[in-house]
């Protein structure tokens, strides 16, 4: 089992940066293929970033074009989203994602089995 707490949501205004943080506990990050997704108002939830534990790599939704980067800090067994010049588009409460299962797919909402609550990051113009 694997439990995921995220943090670092709230308000800010266009053009702002921001970091989203995930907690683990259970296994370590490193292990795992682990990921960001959003869901933005009336919208189904979409994949935005994702990172794999074994070999680091990391990979963007096409949206992002620059903006976010995914990164993890395996001390703390944490893994972290920087939003910058964020737009009111990106207003969503934003999930983290992990799976045990190392596959060639990693963009989808099937391909993860455990998720956190997530946490609300919004943008004013």
């Amino acid at each position: 089992q694997v439990q995921l707490v995220e943090s670092g949501g709230g308000l800010v205004q266009a053009g702002d940066s921001l970091r989203v943080s995930c907690v683990a506990s259970g296994r370590p990050f490193s292990s795992l293929i682990s990921g960001w997704f959003r869901q933005r108002p009336g919208r189904m939830r979409e994949f935005v970033a994702a990172v794999r534990g074994t070999s680091g790599n990391t990979y963007y939704a096409d949206f992002v074009k620059g903006r976010f980067t995914i990164s993890r800090d395996d001390a703390q067994n944490s893994m972290y989203l920087q939003l910058n010049n964020l737009e009111p588009e990106d207003t969503a409460v934003y999930y983290c994602a992990a799976d045990t299962t190392h596959t060639s797919s990693y963009k989808y909402v099937g391909d993860y089995a455990y998720w956190g609550r997530g946490t609300q990051v919004t943008v004013s113009s």
